[in-house]
């Protein structure tokens, strides 16, 4: 973690941080508009924060996206802060939107293990719910086919559609979140799991948009913290105590 602490110290890429966290997804040169410095001073310090994990690209195009990826603030947060923290935080500060666009959210985290069993945590629904707020997932999981969401006590947090199945990499999911009217009402989000195994590792990035501009951050707000969790249990085998892991778990 040295390397986040390294590139949060720079003032400069904690205001890229910011802008990234106004308007998720930019291009460097709408990115250089913002600072008096050079397009190669912005190019330097966003390479900076990519090595550092907490910018991920993305290819649409000619055009490379950068994208905000909160998950190692997260680690931090959940190693040396506090263990009962309340939820991490999406929106810093008030937000004034078009919402007739839409926008999109991309985590990404390094994890120690291979993609067969990376993907048996995230399609298995007991494994699941050791670390996804208590809660597993159950499907055929096949193209086409319905997925539930929800508590063994049969409270359901969540359902939709497998739009792409394909193990162990990429798995895609429309979803409508039931766990509150809120977040009921903001509809149905589309849901992207990518698997790349690294070395002895894998890289495992999340895509969740197809969010209504401005929309409530909990349908998004959560993913560092399921993550975290995510990662500790397959490399530890022992549970986070944060809400992420224990929110809708047996009390």
């Amino acid at each position: 973690m040295d390397e986040v602490f390294k590139a949060l110290a720079d003032p400069t890429r904690r205001e890229l941080l910011d802008e990234l966290f106004q308007v998720d997804g930019q291009t460097l040169s709408a990115l250089g508009e913002r600072f008096s410095m050079t397009r190669f001073g912005v190019m330097k310090h966003l390479k900076q924060l990519e090595e550092a994990g907490l910018v991920v690209t993305e290819r649409r195009g000619r055009q490379k996206l950068h994208f905000l990826n909160p998950v190692p603030i997260r680690l931090i947060h959940d190693r040396w802060v506090s263990k009962y923290a309340e939820p991490w935080a999406a929106g810093l500060s008030d937000l004034k939107r078009d919402l007739e666009k839409s926008m999109e959210k991309v985590f990404e985290i390094y994890i120690r293990t291979t993609p067969e069993r990376l993907w048996q945590a995230i399609t298995n629904p007991e494994i699941r719910a050791k670390y996804h707020f208590g809660a597993g997932v159950t499907s055929d999981w096949v193209p086409g086919s319905n997925f539930e969401f929800g508590h063994a006590s049969g409270q359901l947090l969540g359902r939709g559609v497998n739009l792409e199945v394909d193990p162990p990499t990429r798995l895609v999911q429309s979803m409508v979140a039931l766990w509150s009217d809120e977040a009921k009402n903001e509809g149905t989000t589309r849901i992207t799991w990518e698997i790349e195994p690294v070395g002895d590792s894998c890289r495992l990035r999340v895509i969740h948009d197809q969010l209504r501009e401005g929309a409530s951050s909990q349908l998004y707000g959560g993913w560092p913290m399921v993550l975290s969790g995510l990662k500790t249990w397959l490399e530890t085998g022992q549970l986070l105590t944060t809400p992420g892991s224990l929110m809708y778990g047996e009390r």
